[in-house]
């Protein structure tokens, strides 16, 4: 027999196949539903580095020492030294050109509102969203604070938040690479360029 033959018939056992497995995969009625605008919205919230999107509330360090006291500082250490639990929230700067950076808050985030916006989204561990929007500024502010960023009486707010210059914000490509003068530095190898 030709191979040619044999095709028609594969093709027809392929398909009884798939029809078999098909009937027998389990139907899946009734199962979650479509989430409404409201929760999507609600979700569906980030914060940029301008933090156009920050809700009202203020918040200082000497506010967030408290909070972080309580709801903090049994993962991150008294002194947000870190722990087997979660990172380490103060020192550790350093250059990022090595081949062992240092990858901590102060050094390695570039934007203030990334805290607040991390914070809002993923902290404390399981309680996500418990914490109010000042209880947020709050704590960024202690953080900062320990940082030795901003000050202890400076007031974080939504007007504030964005203008708090991160230690190595410059150390980062821009958010646009046309803003690379160099050629060189913009990576550009043969005339292709990113």
């Amino acid at each position: 027999m030709r191979y040619s033959s044999f095709l028609p018939a594969l093709a027809v056992f392929g398909l009884a196949a798939c029809s078999a497995a098909f009937a027998q995969a389990p139907g899946y009625s009734n199962l979650g539903r479509t989430p409404s605008k409201e929760e999507i919205q609600a979700w569906n919230q980030s914060i940029g580095p301008q933090g156009k999107e920050l809700p009202p509330g203020s918040g200082t360090a000497k506010q967030g020492e408290e909070i972080f006291a309580s709801k903090c500082a049994a993962c991150h250490g008294a002194n947000g030294e870190g722990s087997q639990l979660a990172p380490r929230l103060v020192g550790g700067r350093g250059p990022l050109n090595t081949p062992t950076p240092s990858r901590t808050l102060a050094n390695y985030w570039p934007f203030a509102t990334t805290i607040w916006d991390y914070i809002n989204r993923a902290m404390p561990p399981k309680q996500e969203g418990s914490l109010s929007g000042s209880d947020i500024y709050a704590l960024t502010a202690f953080i900062l604070y320990r940082n030795d960023i901003i000050p202890e009486g400076q007031v974080l707010d939504a007007a504030s938040l964005p203008k708090v210059k991160m230690p190595n914000r410059d150390g980062f490509i821009p958010d646009r690479l046309e803003d690379i003068h160099s050629l060189r530095a913009r990576g550009c190898n043969a005339g292709h360029c990113p």
